[in-house]
């Protein structure tokens, strides 16, 4: 199987046998995780589940799920009322202990919010995003405020990592996330214990989140080239 059709796969496994009627459920960003979305909107189309209420991690999101006619809120909506019952989402880089790297499409401050606000948390990678380390291979990506660039960066370099500003594409200059801020990406040419970093970074003033998803133990499933999909708990 190639890399589209294992992320379809396992994006449409995570909809069938997690998402049920009824449920309030945060749909990821990402290119395994929109295919989750589109599952979802196809169930809801044929009948098959009903009185879902969705929300989503980015603007990426919204609008497929706007596209799919999937009911959309946010967390702060009575109706979801700040928590959950399931969020499913890809990721970047997965260790050995099941802590996430996230962030490569921009949206990892919501994401973060999200998959924490949730009850249960699935993620839906293919096996290439399994790692012995995180931030090795793969840079962890924070939210900066751009007033904060500088003395963020060293920061992070006290901590060991090398910051990069991420650059946009077909537009000058630095990202802009959906919440107006920069990212900085983050290389380690060492291993480092996930959740101390994750705590670390947070506490830089400036820094509105971080890429480390170390404070949830998620489910995930791993979809394989011969079609397998694994599921890791």
């Amino acid at each position: 199987m190639d890399a589209t059709s294992i992320k379809k796969q396992v994006g449409f496994a995570a909809a069938e046998e997690y998402v049920k009627s009824g449920m309030k459920i945060g749909l990821g960003t990402g290119t395994t995780a929109i295919w989750c979305a589109r599952r979802v909107g196809e169930l809801l189309k044929q009948g098959k589940i009903s009185n879902i209420l969705a929300v989503p991690t980015s603007t990426q999101t919204e609008l497929e799920c706007q596209q799919l006619g999937i009911p959309l809120r946010t967390l702060n909506d009575p109706d979801i009322g700040g928590e959950l019952d399931l969020a499913i989402d890809g990721a970047d880089e997965v260790d050995s202990t099941l802590c996430l790297t996230k962030g490569g499409g921009g949206a990892l401050l919501i994401e973060k919010i999200v998959a924490y606000a949730a009850k249960r948390f699935i993620v839906v990678i293919d096996s290439s995003k399994l790692v012995p380390h995180l931030g090795i291979t793969f840079p962890i990506p924070i939210e900066v405020l751009r007033q904060g660039r500088v003395p963020v960066t060293r920061a992070c370099e006290a901590l060991g990592a090398k910051p990069e500003v991420r650059m946009a594409v077909k537009k000058m200059g630095p990202v802009i996330t959906d919440n107006g801020n920069i990212l900085l990406d983050l290389t380690f040419s060492t291993p480092f214990d996930p959740k101390e970093m994750e705590k670390a970074l947070s506490l830089i003033p400036g820094v509105l989140g971080n890429g480390i998803f170390a404070r949830v133990r998620p489910i995930v499933m791993v979809g394989h080239p011969d079609g397998k999909i694994e599921t890791l708990t």
